[in-house]
Parts: structure tokens; sequence; C-alpha cells
């Protein structure tokens, strides 16, 4: 859209961060910004919650640890059964790997 030969500046850059130039917040002393309300809520981001702050080439991509650790956890899972190997021989290895931990460090053995 153009006003007497300006572009309107969200013409100008993506969707995406004309939705981001919205919700500033502003570094406080310590290091500390405030999230925003509406930000926070879709997330579902609430005291305590823990997020993971990623650099990207256009900023940091502030994530919640949870998406984290479901990302992390289905790359595993798309590894292992690309691999052929089920969640069942996964914790038998585990367990037999376990038990010889336990003797070689403690020596005790299974009664």
């Amino acid at each position: 859209m153009c006003y007497h030969g300006i572009m309107k500046y969200e013409n100008m850059i993506p969707m995406g961060m004309a939705m981001a130039l919205r919700n500033v917040s502003t570094v406080q002393e310590r290091g500390q910004v405030t999230i925003p309300r509406e930000i926070r809520e879709r997330l579902g981001l609430t005291r305590g919650s823990q997020v993971s702050f990623l650099e990207t080439e256009e900023g940091v991509l502030l994530v919640p640890r949870e998406t984290v650790a479901t990302a992390a956890l289905q790359k595993i899972g798309d590894a292992l059964r690309e691999k052929g190997i089920s969640l069942e021989d996964l914790l038998e290895s585990g367990e037999g790997v376990r038990e010889e931990l336990i003797e070689e460090t403690y020596g005790l053995t299974e009664k």
C-alpha cells in the first residue's frame, strides 16, 4: 500500500517481522525482558516455564523448552526407526548395560 509516494512499512518487511514490531519489550538492567502476554499465552508459558534461545541470522528465536526436548526426541526416534531399532529393543539393551555398569562400578550382581 502506498501513501503519497511513500510505501507503508508493513509492505517492506515480511509479515512475521511486522507482527514482531508490535510486541516490543525493553531490556532491563540485569538483561531481563518481559515476553508480551499475547506471546506467553500462545506458547503456553507460565511462571517457571523454561525457554531456550537460538541465535539465527535474523535475530534470536525463543523456544519453549518442551518444544526443544520434543524435537530432539523425535530426531532420536527417527534415527532408531531408520536403523530398525524398536523402543523395546533399546530398553532391553539399556537394561543389560546398566547391569554391567553396576557390577563393574560397585561389584554388585543380581541375585
